[in-house]
């Protein structure tokens, strides 16, 4: 699809650089494709949204990276970006637009004890995994890209709740939905959705049996609430390998697979990941 062309005009005899983005109307907690284009660029560095995006040449002859938008950001988003050139280094702004997401919200009635507030031990565990997950999430900007190929659903079943959704439990405004439920039977296989490295699995009291991909250059993937994980932290898996079995493990309702999409630590709807060419 083609995007809006921002034109950051240099100074000096240097001809300007063209940055644009796919898609057209980025949306809250999506993800987006970044290109920046011009003559005698050499690499360009910078970051959208305190996380640092990575620049790579593409078939074009662009320089091409891939970022987040945040779920709730309500302006546009600020692009500052070094451009590197043969003869030295030039700065440019750009402001790219952010469209309204519209998300829904449902109603889901739970056991009592997962909406009673936890006592000191069960709060250490709940902590303790959750500062487990958040690790692994920014780790992936080390790790080069792994993947040549477009995103796929992990699931070919029906979406039972989409990324967004505002959650009430037992009547009560608890938390905002950020990843993506698909429905399944016990046993059902749960499929990597792109080429990666398993950063790592556990079976979590919210999330149950789980697994965390790290897919390089910031984009990470989860896979939670199985009945089986069929990869241990630091296998390397492939588009379309089963790495685990739907399951109702940790805090959920009933069997399901519940998808998640990171980009270093945003939150993003992995959906969205589906929509990026390679």
């Amino acid at each position: 699809m083609m995007s809006w062309v921002v034109l950051a005009m240099l100074a000096g005899p240097p001809p300007p650089v063209s940055v644009t983005w796919s898609p057209r109307r980025p949306l809250q907690g999506s993800f987006i494709r970044i290109h920046a284009s011009g003559d005698s660029i050499v690499a360009v560095r910078g970051e959208l949204a305190g996380e640092p995006l990575h620049f790579e040449p593409d078939s074009l002859g662009r320089l091409v990276a891939f970022g987040g938008v945040p779920v709730d950001t309500r302006t546009n988003l600020e692009l500052p970006l070094i451009v590197e050139r043969a003869a030295g280094f030039d700065t440019v702004r750009v402001e790219i637009p952010v469209y309204r997401a519209e998300f829904g919200s449902e109603r889901l009635s739970v056991a009592p004890e997962f909406t009673e507030t936890p006592d000191s031990a069960l709060q250490a565990r709940i902590d303790y995994e959750a500062g487990l997950i958040a690790a692994i999430w920014p780790r992936s900007h080390a790790t080069p890209r792994l993947w040549r190929e477009p995103f796929e659903r992990p699931r070919g079943g029906r979406i039972t709740s989409v990324f967004g959704t505002g959650r009430m439990f037992n009547g009560v405004l608890r938390n905002r939905h950020l990843g993506v439920d698909f429905d399944g039977r016990v046993g059902d296989p749960i499929r990597a959705a792109n080429d990666g490295i398993v950063a790592l699995t556990g079976d979590f009291y919210f999330s149950g049996r789980c697994v965390f991909l790290d897919h390089g250059q910031g984009i990470g993937t989860g896979y939670l609430h199985m009945i089986e994980v069929l990869v241990a932290q630091g296998d390397t898996v492939r588009k379309g390998q089963v790495i685990g079995r739907v399951g109702a493990t940790g805090r959920v309702t009933g069997p399901h697979l519940h998808w998640i999409g990171k980009y270093g630590r945003l939150s993003v709807d992995p959906m969205s990941l589906l929509r990026l060419a390679p």
